[in-house]
């Protein structure tokens, strides 16, 4: 594999890292969910996430983040690692699972319009198409598993959107910092600021810990260590080489893992309405994530009318035609050097 090729496949494949991960960890906030409160799980999650970024930023002497990446870091922790993951587990508690997924899936959509105001981000026609294709497949698989209104509260919707919210702030200040910092520093430090936005749920946490089953408690490490630790470090990792817009919507593939997650682990056998809206998910990222054909363009070759290359002129003199039987012409070498112009990557 070239270098051209590793650098391609190298985020596509974090960005598969991190959205499995945090498939997972649907499945395993309802697992711990029962013994630990919204903010005691947020809190423990981000104790054991700090602890697993921790041991490797020293493993590889990562160091400080330089000054000009903190604001970024802070601001991310506070909203993404912090506000997040509190609100979010306790709208879950408030609303069913489809609504919590249909609200929280606002934030792809507010990415990709804060990025365009805020970053300048591009947002090419199949960006646009993808997320379109996704979120009405996020639609689908949100109605189909509402209990009904019954169900639902307007407190729980609330948080839920809150959530959304905090979601694409906390993505849109991260990526500025990605700039002057690694991604293992980016989220070790957002982790560290998140788990201090927590610390008020310590009283809980250490009650609930106390008397909650073994398997809760590994259920929440599991959620630092895995979803939180590595999967934000993949996605930094690939949020660092390409835009905000694409990396939100690539996120539309969590709601189609969810629901294949559910009927391996939790033996939630989906409907058919369900499954149709997770491959519209998936067929929307797949188009997002797309790209144009490349088009090969001579240097020097005059553009058509239709914007099409015209053979560049023959290098040489002009030969005078002679006399005899009829051949196939040859192409002469063309002025100047050949090079392939690709569109940019978004």
């Amino acid at each position: 594999m070239n270098v051209s090729s590793s650098r391609s496949v190298l985020p596509t494949a974090a960005a598969v890292v991190t959205v499995l991960l945090w498939a997972s960890a649907f499945v395993a906030i309802r697992a711990a969910g029962d013994a630990y409160s919204p903010g005691a799980l947020a809190l423990g999650r981000m104790l054991a996430g700090s602890v697993a970024l921790g041991a490797l930023c020293l493993l590889r002497r990562e160091g400080w983040p330089p000054r000009a990446a903190w604001r970024g870091i802070l601001i991310s922790g506070v909203l993404w690692f912090g506000f997040y993951m509190v609100v979010l587990n306790w709208g879950e508690r408030q609303v069913d699972a489809g609504t919590a997924a249909l609200v929280v899936n606002v934030g792809p959509l507010l990415i990709a319009l804060l990025g365009a105001r805020l970053l300048g981000d591009p947002m090419p026609p199949r960006l646009l198409a993808g997320m379109a294709v996704s979120f009405a497949g996020a639609v689908v698989v949100g109605l189909s598993m509402s209990s009904g209104c019954g169900g639902s509260s307007v407190l729980g919707v609330v948080l839920c959107l809150l959530a959304a919210v905090a979601y694409a702030g906390g993505v849109i200040s991260q990526k500025p910092a990605l700039g002057s910092a690694s991604a293992l520093q980016v989220t070790t430090f957002g982790c560290l600021v998140g788990a201090v936005c927590c610390l008020p749920f310590a009283g809980q946490l250490v009650t609930e810990a106390s008397r909650a089953p073994l398997t809760a408690t590994l259920d929440m490490v599991y959620l630092g260590v895995f979803p939180t630790a590595l999967a934000f470090t993949t996605w930094a990792y690939a949020l660092a080489r390409t835009t905000a817009s694409r990396m939100g919507a690539t996120t539309y593939a969590v709601p189609a893992l969810v629901v294949l997650l559910s009927w391996l682990v939790l033996d939630e056998v989906p409907g058919p309405f369900t499954l149709v809206g997770g491959v519209l998910c998936l067929a929307g990222v797949a188009v997002s994530r797309s790209r144009a054909r490349a088009r090969v363009v001579r240097v020097g070759a005059a553009a058509g009318p239709e914007g099409e290359p015209v053979a560049a002129p023959v290098a040489g003199p002009v030969a005078e035609p002679v006399a005899g039987p009829v051949t196939e012409p040859v192409a002469g070498p063309v002025a100047g050097p050949v090079v392939e112009r690709r569109p940019e990557e978004v």
